[in-house]
């Protein structure tokens, strides 16, 4: 399948016949097989497909949080197949940035303590300017000294998306990122992460069920059975719907 033209053009993070199976024999499932796929800096790219198909164990062997049975990932010019865990762990440290469903906050500290957490746990002073940018755009000035228990989620997401972009990632990886807000937090979520792409330059890989989630991205990526059978390109949520339908999820 040939990629889109953007995703040609500097690659930040990629993939090259990336394969990870489980199991053996008549038990062998092939979670990926056989995957290409490329992401260009500052790009925001949704992965898509019905559940099995392999979009999180693709999310995870990118951002080396899974070993791939074979192929090869590169991340941040890293080329990750080649890395021991030491080596990893520091990537995945200075290169990743994560968002999840559920915020993955710790409780004991502040709004302030969890977006800064990384940095305390690498030994890196702050940058103040981003991290002032930061708290500003995500209106989290007030509430940076309130524990996770004290805010909505909507606010308890904008903190974890802080602390995924105070390290100033090479790419963050977001799973579900919407999954436990309404709706009107989950379209102030997507909005800014498609600022932070179209403004900051911020690589932005996002797994997602939802096509109007997917619709924020640049581009759709679709998985089935372990394979890349669609990529599309600035697709509306109608577009990514009936892609679905046709892979009967």
């Amino acid at each position: 399948m040939s990629l889109p033209a953007s995703a040609l053009s500097a690659p930040i993070a990629s993939a090259s016949q990336l394969s990870k199976f489980y199991g053996s024999g008549e038990a062998e499932v092939r979670a990926l097989d056989g995957v290409d796929v490329a992401f260009a800096a500052g790009s925001f790219t949704a992965i898509m497909g019905p559940s099995g198909s392999g979009k999180s164990t693709l999310m995870h062997c990118l951002a080396g949080l899974d070993r791939p049975t074979s192929g090869l990932v590169m991340l941040g010019g890293h080329n990750l197949s080649t890395l021991n865990d030491r080596q990893l762990t520091r990537v995945r440290r200075d290169a990743v940035g994560f968002i999840f469903q559920a915020f993955n906050l710790l409780p004991t500290l502040t709004a302030e303590q969890n977006i800064l957490l990384p940095l305390d746990l690498a030994g890196r002073k702050p940058d103040h300017d981003l991290f002032s940018r930061l708290v500003s755009s995500l209106r989290l000035g007030d509430r940076l000294k309130h524990l996770p228990s004290q805010l909505s989620g909507g606010q308890q997401q904008r903190v974890a998306i802080a602390r995924a972009l105070v390290t100033s990632p090479a790419v963050v990886f977001a799973d579900e990122p919407t999954g436990a807000l309404d709706s009107r937090a989950s379209h102030d979520l997507l909005g800014y992460l498609r600022h932070t792409c179209r403004e900051l330059g911020q690589t932005i890989v996002m797994v997602t069920h939802d096509p109007n989630a997917a619709a924020f991205a640049d581009r759709t990526v679709l998985l089935s059975d372990g394979r890349i059978v669609d990529d599309l390109d600035q697709p509306s949520a109608e577009q990514i719907l009936g892609a679905m339908a046709k892979l009967g999820a």
